[in-house]
């Protein structure tokens, strides 16, 4: 059921999927001041009931058509894991709800493209959890960037090295089965792609070499199970601008150096890193070199800060992430990070599989050129 906004009260929320969702998505719809926890989802209702009331949230189901029913709900936010994206997202935009889709968008291109396709013939809003677009020392870097600071980009080297998978005793989970939509390509190479494109503009071809360096983990009973995703991941992109991007990810780097953008451009150079360990979001600074000139770390301007931190940092900058989903259902507009955003990092993602199993560059159709095929 399509639920009526009224310019006076807040948006009415159903929380699904409570792991990503209980650390993230939960605090941050409660601090935004325009949207209103109302029910969470989950399968088991006794476990529904104890979040619900872990985190003061009016109502607990174990029934998504009773949720997806009610008239007081305007909007969803789905972090469940990948494999359960389309068919749950398909159903919430059928029953006319906007929606806050966490990332990867679905397991393939041709999931995500029919979810945009859905979600533009409904005329819905939905965007993709690209928090990175809305950190302080980012968003500096792009207005860096686009204030031509570096001129034209020549070299761009990332590095995303950590530790949170290097443990072999880990117990094995989705995030090990590349059919569960597990790897590190989709938990952190789906923001990379995205904010590459952000800040670089597209992609004109691309290469792929996909790593399991922990073949095999135990299972609740102790048993070894097979790990099929990747947790390694070395690209080499040729962006549509001749500029050439290098791509190293890993979750199974002990004291990996962190999270590094590093970009070479014909008038100077910048410099985006954190080494923080733990939290991907705290810890972000930007140093600058212009004509050459030593590197100098770049003060961040106060008006892109944030009003409030959390512990997690991933609190903030997804609270600047529904703000923006906010905004494109009150005013029925459509603007970046939307769906199609989550269809380009998809398609990239694709065609890195792609490219590691043929062992071959492979080309990026132009996206909109994507979206129009049938």
């Amino acid at each position: 059921m399509r639920a009526e906004l009224t310019t006076t009260s807040p948006l009415g929320i159903a929380i699904l999927g409570t792991g990503f969702g209980q650390k993230v998505h939960i605090p941050a719809f409660q601090a935004h001041h325009d949207t209103e926890l109302r029910v969470v989802y989950h399968r088991d209702l006794q476990r529904a009931k104890a979040i619900a009331q872990a985190h003061d949230i009016p109502t607990a189901s174990d029934s998504l058509d009773e949720i997806l029913a009610r008239p007081d709900i305007h909007g969803v936010s789905l972090s469940t894991p990948p494999f359960l994206h389309a068919q749950m997202a398909t159903k919430i935009l059928k029953a006319g709800k906007h929606l806050f889709l966490e990332k990867p968008m679905a397991l393939n291109a041709t999931e995500a493209k029919a979810l945009d396709q859905l979600i533009q013939a409904q005329g819905l809003q939905g965007t993709i959890n690209f928090e990175f677009r809305y950190v302080p020392a980012w968003m500096h870097l792009k207005t860096l960037l686009n204030n031509n600071y570096i001129g034209q980009p020549r070299l761009v080297k990332l590095d995303w090295l950590v530790s949170g998978r290097a443990d072999p005793n880990l117990p094995w989970s989705w995030h090990g089965s590349k059919d569960l939509g597990g790897g590190s390509l989709g938990a952190l190479g789906s923001h990379s792609f995205d904010y590459i494109a952000w800040l670089l503009g597209p992609i004109r071809r691309l290469t792929a070499r996909l790593i399991t360096t922990i073949p095999k983990r135990p299972d609740p009973l102790g048993n070894l199970k097979i790990m099929d995703a990747d947790d390694t991941c070395a690209l080499t992109l040729e962006l549509v601008s001749g500029a050439c991007c290098q791509v190293t990810i890993s979750a199974t780097t002990y004291a990996g150096r962190g999270h590094w953008l590093e970009i070479y451009g014909d008038r100077g150079t910048l410099v985006l890193g954190s080494d923080h360990p733990k939290d991907y979001i705290h810890g972000f600074q930007l140093w600058g070199s212009p004509g050459g000139q030593p590197l100098e770390n770049l003060s961040i301007p106060d008006h892109l800060q944030f009003p409030k931190t959390y512990a997690d940092g991933r609190i903030a900058p997804t609270i600047r992430v529904i703000d923006h989903w906010v905004q494109q259902i009150r005013q029925g507009q459509t603007s970046a990070p939307s769906f199609k955003e989550g269809v380009y990092a998809q398609l990239l993602m694709d065609l890195a599989h792609q490219s590691h199993e043929m062992g071959l560059w492979v080309e990026v159709p132009d996206l909109d050129s994507f979206l129009a095929e049938l």
